[in-house]
């Protein structure tokens, strides 16, 4: 007999309930979280790092990022009722109560603690909390709420893990870590921005300053696009420090190409479509990127 659990709007089997707890470590952005993690750690090595360190950096910085994820899906309960987009949440459609979900968000983030710890080293520890202190808390409770560009400064907490897969390989903090991090920094503002554009009533409602609702769609279109200018010429750091070479530059330049060539059509005529794809089309440019990045450290390590 499958057992049952009562949440506050209808009885829930156990599979059920797994899955929405599941939901709210918000999977994919976790999922792309890790990607740039393990990324950091393959990078940081010129040779293939311990599958032990593997295993464990991405366990410990997955739980973390899902603690992250669960502990915004907790404080923004109110808002994501308000909105649209969110509103068939878990919490805020009731089928997870408020206080289970911070315990278990609470769980992931000792269990992702102990393991960098102890499996790890204590930098990538530091730096993780600091990370999700930086999203859970600094970002979701107060900028999100304080000024339009909380995007830009709440940022620098998504723009972490590559660098937490890089000191959880090599204990120590590097220049090439650090343009790792300024990609990921400065390609957050276009890519949330896209998405704040086609949802901008949702944030409204919400009374929530996002950029398009402070200052309008076409000063917003106009930060969109040139924040994936200062992208592109970031994205070429990395070639000329030596860090990738004429495979990676080749690729980073199409890549930049494309995401210029939509952020112009977007400011020049927006609508609702063109920014749902730049909104896409962001997430496979920083998947394909970093993939860009493997591939290119390892035949250099090859040639040398």
């Amino acid at each position: 007999m499958t057992s049952e659990v009562t949440t506050h709007s209808r009885s829930l089997s156990a599979r059920e309930l797994v899955a929405e707890y599941y939901r709210i470590t918000k999977p994919r952005v976790v999922g792309l979280i890790m990607f740039t993690a393990i990324a950091g750690m393959f990078l940081a090595s010129p040779t293939l790092p311990g599958m032990t360190v593997i295993l464990l950096a991405t366990i410990g910085i997955g739980l973390a990022a899902a603690s992250g994820a669960a502990v915004n899906h907790v404080l923004d309960e109110d808002k994501d009722l308000l909105m649209k987009r969110t509103r068939n949440r878990p919490l805020p459609s009731g089928t997870i109560d408020t206080r289970s979900a911070m315990i278990f968000a609470c769980l992931l983030a000792v269990m992702s603690i102990l393991i960098l710890v102890v499996g790890v080293n204590t930098l990538t520890a530091v730096l993780t909390v600091a990370s999700l202190i930086g999203y859970a808390v600094i970002y979701t409770i107060f900028l999100k709420y304080a000024t339009p560009q909380n995007i830009v400064i709440g940022g620098a907490a998504g723009a972490m893990p590559p660098v937490l897969g890089w000191t959880a390989v090599t204990g120590t903090l590097s220049s090439d870590a650090v343009l790792l991090f300024l990609i990921i920094f400065c390609w957050t503002p276009p890519h949330f921005w896209a998405l704040a554009l086609y949802r901008a009533q949702d944030y409204q409602n919400a009374e929530i300053p996002m950029l398009p609702v402070t200052h309008g769609e076409k000063l917003t279109r106009l930060h969109v696009l040139l924040y994936t200018v200062l992208l592109a010429a970031v994205t070429i750091m990395p070639f000329a420090t030596g860090m990738f070479g004429y495979v990676y530059l080749s690729a980073a330049i199409v890549l930049n190409t494309i995401f210029l060539v939509l952020t112009v059509r977007l400011y020049i005529r927006y609508t609702d479509q063109l920014s749902r794809r730049v909104f896409k089309y962001s997430i496979q440019y920083l998947a394909a990127l970093f993939t860009v990045m493997l591939i290119d450290h390892y035949l250099m390590a090859t040639i040398a």
